[in-house]
């Protein structure tokens, strides 16, 4: 049951990262949500795998600030990508007089 919860903080983190970083129409809308479940889960079975005790705090903390973390840099990165692929594909395009 403490997954679920994990899991579920992990994609509210990847949704509030979607919303709160620039490039929101270059990027899917459910890349952050499942970028941040994803890491929550892996995290959660990770630390539950190697001892942590479900009821501690520490394991909530890790968990979920990781997926944030990692869902931010995921949005931030392809973010930045993809408008610079988008702005290098108009200038080819540009030049070439199509």
């Amino acid at each position: 049951m403490e997954l679920l919860f994990a899991v579920l903080g992990g994609l509210i983190l990847g949704a509030v990262a979607h919303v709160v970083l620039p490039w929101r129409s270059s990027r899917g809308s459910l890349l952050g949500p499942a970028v941040g479940g994803i890491v929550a889960a892996v995290l959660w079975e990770a630390l539950t795998w190697a001892g942590w005790q479900y009821d501690a705090t520490w394991i909530w903390v890790v968990a979920l600030v990781g997926a944030g973390v990692v869902a931010l840099v995921a949005e931030w990165v392809l973010g930045k990508r993809r408008t610079a692929a988008d702005a290098a594909y108009y200038e080819r395009v540009k030049a070439s007089g199509a």
